[in-house]
């Protein structure tokens, strides 16, 4: 295996068309990812979305200690001696 002159004339070919490829891209600056203007709306609502599922967890958890509470009083007022 060796080096062919055909090989050298592919590569010129190859580099040819990428360097007039490059020409023909636009100058300027480049307009924005359409894929950035989906993304930003989404992390705004994964954002919000992610607020209130930490409320929704923090209701829970209050919820809960607020059960237990009520079961602890409700207990000691069942085993009280009642006065009367």
């Amino acid at each position: 295996m060796g080096l062919h002159s055909s090989h050298i004339v592919d590569w010129r070919r190859a580099r040819d068309a990428g360097a007039l490829e490059a020409l023909r891209a636009p100058r300027g600056r480049q307009g924005q990812d359409p894929r950035d203007r989906q993304i930003d709306p989404l992390t705004a609502d994964k954002r919000r979305l992610e607020l209130k599922l930490a409320t929704a967890n923090f209701v829970v958890d209050v919820q809960a200690e607020l059960n237990a509470l009520l079961e602890t009083l409700s207990r000691s007022a069942d085993t009280e001696p009642r006065s009367g």
